[in-house]
């Protein structure tokens, strides 16, 4: 049996402003923005560079009970991590484009990593695995 995941949902309140966000801050490729007129909304997905895995689906809150799980969908914990091939290359540049992290690069058994905002409040680890890392195995 193969199975993937294929997309994470992330609850955003304008598309627009986060697709600005992920391809000018963090770089990510807009791989869908297909407008949607029977559910009037849009079908937006990022994909981090050079990506070929899970993507982000961009949904835009649409009832105000969506809207108050924007920027603390996991409850104030890490909610995504983006794995990168130079950590502080990626670190240094997104400081550059002023986002704010939250905790300070640290080295870790499994790699170097740094937790940051989104522009909603989302936390990230930026993370950078060590080539022995069970899944960086898995990616050879």
């Amino acid at each position: 049996m193969i199975q993937s995941i294929v997309h994470i949902a992330l609850v955003v309140r304008d598309y627009d402003e986060a697709i600005e966000f992920y391809t000018k801050k963090l770089h990510f490729t807009l791989v869908e923005d297909t407008y949607q007129p029977e559910q009037d909304k849009r079908w937006v997905v990022v994909s981090p560079p050079g990506s070929v895995g899970t993507t982000i689906l961009l949904a835009k809150a649409s009832k105000p009970e969506q809207e108050a799980f924007i920027g603390n969908q996991s409850g104030g914990r890490v909610f995504l991590f983006l794995n990168t091939d130079d950590f502080w290359r990626d670190y240094d540049d997104m400081i550059s484009k002023g986002i704010e992290f939250v905790r300070a690069p640290k080295e870790q058994s499994y790699g170097i990593v740094a937790v940051f905002k989104d522009l909603y409040g989302n936390q990230w680890d930026l993370l950078q695995l060590k080539e022995e890392h069970p899944l960086m195995q898995r990616m050879k």
